[in-house]
């Protein structure tokens, strides 16, 4: 497997993710048994809002001992967090370029009720790969390993603690308010630059 792109399943993943995906041509290895990380993008993700940055956080009901491989990690449908989420993205994109092109791609994932948050966040990348264009073989683990190569392992370079690198900015709505902010979801790239986004990547 040391041929592969070893890669966490993160909700709506940060642009710096589907970055380490565009510039490398191996195989992705998605890790679904490694023991589930918390205050990481596995369950967050970042938006541009007009306050600022937003983090939505998705709930998830907690183990009994706290190490739950993230294929078993069942998400919390106490509250409805969905709806909550799909009105701070209506908020934060509904006046970008793009957000209408592709609002009924996203729709499902705050109307559909979902159990595991691994199947969640793996449909999602499944149809953020479709709408960039990116066609890659994916598959998963099937044993947890820390001794993958650093430079195709990105389990733990990409988390919220980690200050992402500046890169190349692109237009965002509300940069006239706050400046360029990096390292958003993919969908902030998405949303305001539409089919443009696998060039940016």
């Amino acid at each position: 497997m040391d041929n592969h792109l070893i890669l966490p399943a993160f909700y709506l993943p940060p642009v710096p993710y589907f970055s380490a995906i565009q510039n490398n041509a191996k195989p992705i290895l998605i890790e679904q048994h490694e023991n589930y990380i918390k205050q990481s993008y596995r369950t967050r993700a970042s938006v541009y809002s007009a306050n600022g940055q937003l983090d939505l956080i998705v709930p998830v009901q907690r183990g009994r001992n706290g190490h739950t491989q993230m294929k078993d990690v069942q998400i919390s449908n106490d509250w409805n967090w969905q709806r909550l989420h799909w009105m701070s993205l209506q908020t934060a994109y509904r006046s970008s370029a793009y957000f209408e092109y592709y609002e009924d791609d996203f729709a499902p994932f705050y109307t559909r009720r979902y159990e595991w948050l691994f199947e969640y966040n793996m449909e999602q990348l499944e149809v953020l790969m479709r709408l960039l264009k990116i066609n890659r073989e994916i598959t998963f683990t099937q044993s947890f390993r820390e001794d993958y190569a650093p430079d195709t392992d990105f389990r733990q370079t990409i988390h919220p603690k980690r200050k992402p690198e500046m890169g190349k900015p692109y237009y965002q709505v509300f940069e006239s308010k706050h400046g360029f902010i990096p390292g958003l979801s993919v969908v902030d790239l998405l949303f305001n630059h539409g089919p443009q986004s696998k060039d940016y990547l």
